[in-house]
């Protein structure tokens, strides 16, 4: 069980990602490069999500940190994942607060958004999306509930994870989620207008909250 009450919900090759995790911290520079080939792409989507054009950069000062620190984690593959998506968000917010700018939604490659992340409705709802269509609906949502989808669905984290990755309750990000994926699954009826039920507080990017 996760913190909270919670299944803890591995992703598909967290198993793979922990034992690579292990041999890196031996040294084995391979099983290093293994690990980041895992979660790369998560790490990456959701980096898009905070500073736009400029998430290449900040995952590269992301890996060096977790690089120098690897000999200090602690835990297994999922853990890895949050620990890394915690890593990422502060060099993230600490590039947003040298540029003076607010989080702001890009474009997230088909690849990312076709992540396997926790299997729900509202998760495969998020999936059956077009790249374009995720993009319109994911800038349009506050931002606790843009990057808490972004973490549950691209990144791979169950509930508990995300919110130690946001410094908030598991509770609050479950219901920031939820609402979040429930906003965007009511977009998958075609009988809906395309922005009924998003567009009743205005166009908000991920820098935004409610």
């Amino acid at each position: 069980m996760g913190q909270g009450g919670e299944p803890r919900r591995g992703q598909p090759r967290d198993g793979e990602l922990g034992a690579a995790v292990a041999r890196a911290q031996d040294g084995d520079e391979s099983a290093f490069a293994a690990a980041y080939r895992i979660v790369q792409p998560g790490l990456l989507g959701y980096l898009r999500g905070l500073v736009g054009e400029d998430a290449e950069d900040v995952a590269s000062d992301a890996w060096l940190e977790i690089a120098r620190d690897l000999g200090r984690f602690r835990g297994d593959g999922a853990g890895f994942r949050g620990w890394t998506a915690t890593i990422a968000r502060h060099r993230a917010l600490d590039h947003l607060r040298r540029r003076r700018t607010r989080p702001q939604a890009a474009t997230l490659d088909q690849d990312v958004l076709e992540l396997p992340g926790p299997h729900s409705t509202h998760d495969q709802a998020l999936e059956a999306l077009s790249t374009e269509r995720a993009l319109e609906l994911l800038r349009r949502l506050p931002r606790d509930q843009a990057e808490a989808v972004l973490l549950r669905v691209v990144v791979g984290l169950d509930g508990p994870a995300a919110a130690r990755v946001l410094g908030k309750r598991p509770g609050a990000v479950r219901t920031a989620a939820h609402r979040g994926l429930k906003r965007l699954a009511r977009h998958l009826d075609a009988r809906q207008p395309p922005d009924a039920g998003v567009t009743e507080e205005g166009p908000r990017t991920l820098g935004e909250s409610t």
